[in-house]
């Protein structure tokens, strides 16, 4: 379990990349809508900053199932100092069950070195129910079970159960332009004072049928986090999406 450092999310990272490529070569007709989007932002004068973000997403969905996969990163410095260095990878797959419900399986995968979290490894099942679901908006609930595997910098690795509840809301404002928000909270089940939350919204616009401009904010909260760190942690990112 030692040998878990990161190392170990990083293979997680580089294995699941990999799944999406060795489906995408056995895709069916439809196939996979993948995006590659890419921010920078760069400031100089009173103070000298750099930031780097990425990520990959595939989702493919036919017949009753629907498949996600993505990996997102940043990197930033600040006066010559590191600022920002985390990484993430998920996945999510879900069988309509009928019209309304679903059953699906999630796994999430989490590196934030200023947090000094090495890793922490989700994944489990849940059972999923759609409030609204229609060519245009989307609003769904999910509740699950969790295995829970996280390692905080200088200490040994924890493993416990957590409740996962999730929420999610897309809509289409017209062919070109979409908005998002999501929410997921995981308390562990003997702990109800140990929980993470991430909470997200978005926006997205196309200028072509291959390129769109990206905004999302993010908000990963920590309710007991490595000593001396932050509860909270926001991001609001900036990105031009290629869409291949």
């Amino acid at each position: 379990m030692r040998r878990w450092r990161l190392g170990g999310g990083v293979v997680v990272l580089v294995v699941l990349s990999a799944a999406v490529v060795r489906a995408d070569e056995a895709k069916p007709a439809k196939g996979w809508d993948r995006s590659l989007a890419l921010g920078v932002t760069l400031t100089s004068g009173n103070t000298d900053s750099s930031m780097f973000t990425g990520s990959v997403q595939g989702q493919r969905a036919w017949g009753k199932d629907d498949w996600r996969l993505g990996i997102e990163g940043a990197y930033g410095k600040t006066e010559g100092d590191l600022s920002t260095a985390k990484a993430r990878a998920y996945e999510q797959y879900k069988r309509m069950l009928n019209e309304r419900w679903y059953g699906t399986v999630v796994g999430d995968v989490v590196h934030d070195l200023l947090s000094d979290l090495s890793y922490r490894l989700t994944i489990g099942p849940g059972l999923g129910y759609f409030f609204i679901k229609s060519d245009l908006t989307k609003l769904s609930a999910e509740i699950g079970p969790s295995f829970v595997l996280e390692k905080l910098h200088g200490e040994g690795a924890e493993t416990y159960c957590a409740l996962r509840l999730g929420e999610r809301f897309e809509r289409k404002l017209n062919d070109s332009a979409k908005v998002w928000q999501s929410l997921e909270v995981l308390p562990q089940v003997d702990d109800w004072e140990n929980f993470v939350a991430l909470a997200e919204i978005g926006v997205e616009a196309a200028l072509t049928k291959t390129f769109s401009v990206r905004l999302v904010a993010q908000d990963r909260y920590d309710n007991e986090p490595a000593p001396d760190k932050k509860r909270n942690d926001f991001a609001l990112i900036g990105s031009l999406v290629y869409k291949f």
